[in-house]
């Protein structure tokens, strides 16, 4: 096999998109559309992958960080002169180079794989992804030969109305033989309305040459899809969406309404998961066989496991284990670790914090920076008061406590093994294991002060 290079076109502002953000930053399904492609090139056993960047290049470098190296287009003039950014890194290489543009997130590693082993076969100076589409207007037609190699690309402002009724699509996505493209990028004139040098153009070059160019016509016109504003981006997201959810169901998970429900690329999830309507499942999120998702539940990084239950609740970048109990409307905030058995229920917000196996925490407690043993029970209520206002402190309570309800633990404390917390006590010294502790004041009785204050009122 040849070497294989990419060089992703990320440098064009996108004003259509009217955003203060970079076009290509834009997310689809909750990732970057430049990332996507990027995850898409790397599939392909890559020597080399450059990415032109323009406006907001560190903003890009910071999102794709050493998955690429950067060349800077500082002016803006057409596709053509954008590739030829990578000529330091590229010219003097011997292999094929893949051209794609950042803004096509919905490109596939299968597609560009079939586009380059039609490429090897014909043993073609370059090779073009073309799709067929039901309506053409608006994108550059592709003309084959006889022999069905490509003939020139016809934009539609030049096409004859016969060419116009061909439905074979330009997507904008190349291989090339890296040395011809180099040296017909020299070639290239900007001799035209926009005084732009145009990628294409190296196709009419290589074909005066008598050069062989081909074509590879993807089965999936969605894939052809370049988001060049907010229209095309709710586009984009749909057909990602659609995408992922029926690779999902595919692979053994019932998702009850696909079109109301949100799962991100990165997500994996185990047969026989059930996923109810209104979800948001993001990141690197890992979801165990027999899970049960929402509804209406957003879980980001985390991973769950088998069996566990969440409903109507916010997990993220926690571990949560198998036979767990969520919900519904418990909030799991980052770095909470929830071992087997264990149940956070309704109004319960946790964060930071261990639980060790079995343990509960029912209802409408807050347990922040806090080291909770195994088959512990927390009652409704109980706070762990884990900052003094300038640093947070860890709540220590040791395997099969019991905290009453409306307690507050005021942090560092620690509650011993087995310890009984009464209810409504504010701790703030340590309770030895096995102790009883009460910390609130004796109830004291007024026989008769209702009755006083209700006169002293109407006087």
């Amino acid at each position: 096999m040849t070497n294989r290079y990419a060089v992703v076109l990320a440098a064009g502002q996108g004003t259509r998109m009217k955003s203060k953000l970079y076009k290509v930053l834009h997310p689809v399904c909750g990732k970057p559309m430049v990332q996507h492609v990027v995850d898409q090139l790397n599939t392909l056993d890559l020597k080399e992958l450059i990415t032109v960047v323009g406006f907001g290049a560190e903003k890009v470098q910071d999102q794709l960080g050493e998955d690429s190296h950067y060349v800077i287009q500082e002016e803006q003039l057409g596709t053509g002169h954008a590739v030829l950014q990578a000529e330091d890194i590229l010219a003097d290489k011997e292999g094929t180079t893949v051209v794609v543009c950042g803004d096509t997130p919905l490109l596939t590693g299968k597609t560009l794989q079939n586009l380059l082993d039609q490429h090897d076969v014909q043993n073609a100076k370059a090779t073009i992804l073309t799709a067929h589409a039901e309506d053409p207007t608006g994108y550059g037609r592709v003309i084959r030969g006889g022999n069905g190699q490509v003939e020139r690309i016809v934009e539609q402002k030049d096409a004859s109305e016969e060419e116009q009724a061909i439905q074979e699509i330009n997507t904008g996505t190349y291989c090339f033989d890296n040395a011809a493209l180099f040296e017909a990028l020299k070639n290239v004139s900007n001799d035209n309305v926009q005084g732009e040098y145009y990628l294409p153009d190296v196709i009419e070059i290589l074909k005066d040459q008598s050069e062989i160019v081909g074509a590879y016509q993807t089965p999936h016109f969605s894939e052809s899809l370049g988001v060049n504003d907010r229209v095309a981006l709710s586009k984009a997201e749909k057909l990602m969406k659609q995408r992922i959810n029926e690779h999902h169901m595919r692979s053994g998970v019932t998702i009850v309404d696909p079109d109301q429900t949100y799962i991100g690329p990165d997500v994996t999830i185990g047969q026989d998961v059930v996923i109810y309507p209104g979800c948001v499942i993001e990141g690197e999120t890992q979801i165990s066989d027999d899970a049960v998702v929402g509804p209406h539940s957003t879980i980001k990084d985390c991973h769950i496991g088998k069996e566990t239950v969440v409903k109507q609740s916010v997990a993220a970048n926690s571990r949560i284990g198998e036979r767990v109990q969520i919900g519904p409307f418990a909030h799991i905030r980052p770095q909470s670790s929830l071992g087997d058995d264990v149940k956070v229920g309704n109004f319960v917000e946790v964060k930071k914090a261990t639980f060790g196996n079995g343990s509960k925490a029912s209802h409408l407690s807050y347990i922040g920076d806090a080291d909770v043993g195994s088959g512990v029970n927390i009652g409704c209520g109980t706070i762990t008061v884990n900052y003094d206002g300038e640093n947070k402190h860890l709540t220590t309570i040791e395997n099969d406590a019991f905290i009453g309800c409306n307690s507050n633990l005021i942090a560092p404390v620690t509650v011993g093994e087995g310890a009984y917390v009464a209810a409504g006590s504010t701790i703030n010294e340590d309770v030895p294991a096995e102790a009883l502790s009460i910390a609130r004041s004796r109830q004291t009785n007024k026989e008769g002060y209702a009755s006083k204050m209700k006169s002293i009122k109407k006087d």
